[in-house]
């Protein structure tokens, strides 16, 4: 049980430590990330309604 605690508490500090970007983006890098998010949002989605009209036939 204490080493999942440790385990738990080390994950919270790394991700306090990285909770804040340290690189400077563009406006077009920051863009062309967001435009990234979406299409692989929409892929997901996709795919999801591809399973689920695929069971409904079966």
């Amino acid at each position: 049980m204490r080493a999942v605690k440790q385990f738990l508490s080390k994950i919270r500090e790394i991700n306090l430590r990285y909770a804040k970007p340290q690189v400077e983006m563009s406006r077009a890098v920051s863009f062309s990330l967001a435009v990234l998010r979406i299409y692989l949002f929409l892929l997901v989605v996709l795919m999801i309604y591809k399973f689920i009209t695929v069971i409904k036939v079966i």
